[in-house]
């Protein structure tokens, strides 16, 4: 009798997208989605939609961000200090000052978006930690080097764990809410947190074209 509130949410969630995409045709994917509900109550990373402990939008979300920070650890698995810090020429980032400049990111969505504070009206000791990685540029190819992968991955990871934190905390009408000062024009907390993932999918391709041009990498189709 009981079924988990996020396997409801998800099932209703799916069957809501499949019928708008899919009109009267739909019926077979509903029926073979809720299946795949049913039979993995423990969602696995390639199923995008609700996830048990949020609400239904903010899971769905959720699970875009992981899938995209998948695919950016698998960019960079097993790198060397050498790798992380190979510039392609004088304007280019490194990958390394790349990863670190998505914490950033993450960082002031986080000080903007769940904390409230104005674009940019951080204290000093945020801009100091965060503001050099936010811009990269010269100032980024001096200082963001000699660090081995851990270094920037448990950085990512921390970063991570605080947004998912928070993202428990809050409800879909949260996400929606919309904020009419931002630059972009009106922009809801859905769109915010959806460029945060949209970002490192940016950056992903530019660390896969450094990785690509790495001395001794193997030509490759990315």
């Amino acid at each position: 009798m009981e079924k988990s509130t996020s396997v409801f949410n998800r099932r209703n969630f799916i069957k809501a997208g499949t019928v708008l995409t899919a009109g009267l045709t739909a019926a077979p994917l509903i029926s073979k989605a809720e299946k795949i509900i049913e039979k993995d109550d423990e969602v696995g990373i390639n199923i995008i939609g609700p996830r048990k402990g949020f609400s239904p939008h903010i899971g769905s979300l959720a699970s875009m961000m992981d899938w995209m920070r998948m695919v950016v650890l698998s960019s960079v698995k097993n790198m060397t200090v050498a790798q992380l810090d190979y510039l392609q020429d004088a304007n280019s980032n490194t990958i390394g000052a790349m990863l670190l400049h998505l914490a950033a990111t993450e960082t002031y969505y986080q000080l903007h978006t769940f904390e409230g504070k104005k674009w940019g009206s951080w204290d000093e000791n945020i801009k100091k930690r965060w503001d050099i990685p936010m811009g990269l540029g010269d100032v980024g190819r001096k200082t963001i080097k000699g660090n081995n992968l851990d270094y920037y991955l448990n950085i990512l990871q921390e970063t991570r764990t605080k947004t998912i934190e928070e993202f428990k905390k809050r409800d879909d009408n949260w996400l929606m809410a919309v904020d009419k000062t931002w630059p972009w024009g009106p922009t809801n907390n859905y769109c915010k947190w959806f460029h945060v993932c949209e970002h490192e999918s940016n950056h992903n391709g530019q660390i896969k074209w450094i990785k690509s041009r790495l001395p001794g990498a193997k030509a490759g189709n990315d």
